[in-house]
């Protein structure tokens, strides 16, 4: 098994005012030739806007893009006619920028912070189809079990979003005391694990509120919970840039 575990403390850091920026990976004007990407995975921006505040509209392309909000309401606006829709913790959105997309993205409340994790995965495929999707998913259905969020549209999960990479993206809630053990899809994949809140102990590596950490090179893992906690887990091919 490989690893490496990336704390909370050493993450990318930009504070804009209007937006509370932290960057597990090299982004904007924060670089870190270590902490380019892990795998397919080339984002991962944990995120805090102000009221009445976002992004205006920006272009992007040939990148897959998954928002989790975590609190407080999103409102999604792009060039391919989706006008100012809201999404809310417990949904997940996902776009395929392919051949190029036009998006706003906005904190739609008046008074209420916005917290949410931004994750872009490299496509397996260039140049497809711009699109747009987003789903509700149960609190309750990751009690304890893993939640699948997202797979590749060569996956046969009905219940899942999808994307264009052999990727999983899935969430667990855990009680203090439980474990799980986590399977991966393949040899050539590694998984990245956001610990969201509590605290966690996977290969002798203990993870607290917002530490993460990468692992590859096996084909399975144990987590062993120490207090109640939230898990995200981003499951990609370990492929080089």
């Amino acid at each position: 098994m490989k690893t490496i575990i990336h704390k909370a403390e050493d993450r990318g850091f930009a504070n804009h005012g209007w937006l509370q920026a932290n960057h597990s990976f090299s982004f904007a004007s924060w670089y870190n030739p270590e902490k380019v990407h892990f795998g397919a995975l080339r984002v991962l921006n944990d995120d805090i806007i102000a009221p009445k505040m976002g992004f205006g509209t920006h272009p992007h392309d040939n990148m897959e893009i998954i928002t989790i909000p975590l609190k407080g309401v999103l409102k999604h606006r792009d060039n391919m006619g989706d006008d100012w829709i809201p999404v809310v913790p417990g949904e997940v959105q996902v776009m395929s920028a392919g051949t190029g997309v036009q998006h706003s993205e906005i904190n739609g409340s008046v008074d209420e912070y916005l917290s949410l994790f931004q994750i872009w995965i490299i496509p397996e495929k260039r140049s497809v189809q711009p699109r747009y999707d987003q789903k509700t998913f149960s609190a309750e259905d990751r009690n304890g079990k893993l939640q699948t969020l997202v797979t590749s549209f060569k996956d046969g999960d009905d219940n899942s979003l999808k994307i264009h990479q052999d990727a999983r993206l899935s969430r667990i809630d855990l009680k203090g005391g439980e474990s799980f053990t986590y399977d991966l899809k393949s040899k050539d994949h590694g998984v990245y694990v956001m610990n969201i809140s509590g605290e966690v102990s996977i290969a002798n590596n203990q993870l607290n509120s917002r530490d993460a950490l990468g692992i590859s090179e096996t084909p399975d893992f144990d987590i062993n919970a120490t207090e109640d906690s939230e898990l995200l887990f981003i499951e990609v091919p370990m492929i080089s840039l």
